[in-house]
């Protein structure tokens, strides 16, 4: 067997040592580190967990002084562990290499490290382990410390089918486009019935849907709509001064905290897609108010032309 070959299917910290540069840096390593998780790109694999197991391998920058036995002065191996629980956390990924660019990104981060292996594998997806294997390093001198940009606070607003249609619409867009602030615009289900079946994850999916076809309708009605249903698509349009539609499709199913909430109970799902930008309340456009809800709720009567 060729070295190459060899080293394709070696441990991590063994390619880090084939691979090192004239520069001595440190190594430290999680190995075999599994977790069990939803994660894929198949419908066999959403609604199920699998065990996924880690094993990365970081190269750092040795320490200028002694260590003095002091672990705050090392990258420790709980930073390790944490960039992964932390991108777990953020959302149901489908891709391993997805995953494989986040740690290794959260863990490039810290200033020691220089340049990380991460392998992630599945375990049970076959009679094998099937994984991805990538290798980043810092392009230079450590980052300075990541200044936290301002998240955007954006003016979430619910509009029932009779606001939707109403011809007062473009006049309150114009206001709440007035407000300085980005808007993002939420919609239940149309009027007509949709169709009901006897398995609660595919009658999920068939609301979720019907509120996505509803939201097309919306953006039919005015041009600076725009359905959006991801958060990257979201967040961009938001900095760029676009007015959003959302569609929740992908963000309800591929959530870590799945919302209590049921597409039927539209407003409230609303609700908690406004308590995940920390709103300070939404709008609600002639519907009724759920009797709990993760934001505070303000309704707005249909037949009055100003908000």
């Amino acid at each position: 067997m060729s070295s190459e070959t060899r080293l394709a299917f070696a441990h991590p910290s063994e390619r880090a040592a084939a691979t090192a540069s004239q520069s001595a840096l440190d190594r430290i390593s999680v190995r075999d580190h599994t977790v069990e998780v939803e994660i894929g790109a198949f419908q066999a694999e959403r609604g199920v967990t699998q065990r996924i197991c880690f094993n990365i391998v970081v190269e750092v920058q040795p320490l200028s002084g002694p260590i003095d036995d002091d672990v705050d002065r090392i990258l420790s191996y709980d930073k390790v562990t944490e960039a992964i629980d932390a991108e777990l956390s953020v959302e149901r990924l489908a891709l391993l290499e997805t995953l494989a660019e986040r740690v290794a990104e959260r863990i490039l981060f810290e200033p020691q490290a220089m340049r990380v292996f991460v392998r992630i594998e599945k375990l049970d997806r076959g009679p094998g382990a099937l994984g991805v294997e990538i290798v980043r390093a810092r392009d230079g001198a450590p980052p300075a410390e990541i200044a936290s940009e301002g998240a955007p606070h954006p003016e979430i607003v619910f509009l029932s089918n009779q606001a939707i249609a109403s011809p007062y619409l473009m006049g309150w867009l114009d206001q709440l486009l007035g407000m300085g602030r980005p808007v993002i615009l939420c919609v239940g289900p149309s009027d007509v019935a949709a169709p009901q079946v006897a398995h609660p994850m595919a009658q999920r999916r068939i609301d979720l849907l019907a509120i996505e076809q509803n939201a097309w309708v919306l953006a039919a009605r005015d041009s600076r709509c725009v359905v959006v249903e991801t958060r990257t698509e979201l967040d961009w349009a938001m900095k760029n001064g676009q007015t959003c539609v959302w569609v929740p499709s992908k963000i309800v199913l591929d959530s870590v905290d799945t919302p209590s909430a049921q597409p039927r109970d539209a407003v409230a799902l609303a609700a908690w897609f406004a308590a995940t930008f920390d709103a300070e309340e939404m709008l609600v456009f002639g519907a009724p108010l759920p009797a709990q809800a993760s934001v505070p709720l303000r309704a707005i009567a249909v037949q009055s032309e100003q908000i």
